[in-house]
C-alpha cells in the first residue's frame, strides 16, 4: 500500500538548515548551507548515499542502512522548486532518485528526463495534485516528500502525510530554518498527533519514525479534580 512519507534531518532545537540565504553570493558558503550540511553529515558519510551519487568511500553502518532503506521504499518523489533548482546541476544527468519526481511550483517548465529512471514533472496546481500524480506512478511503493521543510509543512498541513521520520542530530544551531513553524495554522488549542513507530539510536543521529494521526484538540486532563491520587510534598 502506498504511503506518503517525509523525512528531514534536524538539530536538537528543530532547525534543518541555517538562516535562509537571500540575495547574491554562493549558497555553498552561506550560513544556511553550513547548518544544512551539519545536520545532514550522517547522510553524506553513508556509503549508501555516496554510491547513489557516484562517489567512492563512506561508512557502511546503521546510518547507511537507513539511507538505503529510504531509497528502496520510494516509488516516486514530491519536491519543492527551490530544492529542484538548487540540485539540478549537482545531481547532473543521472540524479540519485531513480524514480519520477514531481516538483511543486508556480512557474511552468517542461518535463525533464534524466538517466537512471529519474524524471522531473513541474506541477503548477498545488501540492495535493503533485502528491496524487506521484501516487499514481509509485507502483505501490511510497511517495516520498523530499523537501524542503516548507513543502513538508504544506503536506502535513493539508493532512496528506502518513509517516514522518525525523533524524535528530546532537547539535544546537540556535537559529535558522525551522521545520515546524506557525504556517501550520494550528488553532490555539489544537495539535497534530503522532504515534511513534520506531527509534534507532546511533552516536551521530537518532532516527525517529512517526505515524501521523492528524489534527486533534488539546484537552485538559483531570488533574486536581479530586479523582486521582493525592500527592503530598514535604
Amino acid at each position: 500500500m502506498t504511503k506518503v512519507t517525509a523525512q528531514l534531518s534536524v538539530s536538537v532545537d528543530g532547525f534543518y538548515a541555517g538562516p535562509r540565504h537571500t540575495g547574491d553570493g554562493d549558497w555553498m558558503t552561506s550560513a544556511e548551507s553550513a547548518g544544512f550540511f551539519r545536520v545532514t553529515r550522517w547522510v553524506t558519510d553513508a556509503v549508501a548515499w555516496r554510491e547513489r551519487q557516484g562517489f567512492a568511500g563512506g561508512e557502511r553502518d546503521t546510518n547507511s542502512d537507513v539511507v538505503a532503506e529510504s531509497f528502496e521504499a520510494a516509488g516516486a518523489y514530491v519536491m519543492g522548486r527551490r530544492m529542484a533548482d538548487g540540485g539540478e546541476l549537482p545531481w547532473g544527468e543521472e540524479p540519485p532518485f531513480r524514480a519520477p519526481v514531481f516538483v511543486v511550483t508556480h512557474r511552468p517548465r517542461a518535463r525533464l528526463e534524466r538517466k537512471g529512471g529519474t524524471s522531473f514533472t513541474y506541477v503548477t496546481d498545488g501540492v495535493a495534485s503533485a502528491v496524487e500524480q506521484a501516487r499514481a506512478v509509485a507502483g505501490g511503493r511510497d511517495v516520498a516528500v523530499a523537501g524542503g521543510g516548507s513543502l513538508v509543512r504544506q503536506v502535513l498541513k493539508a493532512g496528506l502525510l502518513d509517516e514522518l521520520e525525523l533524524h535528530v542530530v546532537p547539535v544546537v544551531l540556535g537559529t535558522g530554518l525551522r521545520l515546524f513553524d506557525a504556517d501550520l495554522d494550528l488553532a490555539e488549542k489544537e495539535g497534530i498527533e503522532l504515534t511513534q513507530l520506531r527509534v534507532i539510536h546511533t552516536p551521530q543521529v537518532t532516527h525517529i519514525r512517526y505515524a501521523v494521526r492528524g489534527r486533534a484538540p488539546l484537552l485538559l486532563d483531570d488533574r486536581g479534580s479530586g479523582g486521582g491520587p493525592t500527592i503530598v510534598r514535604s
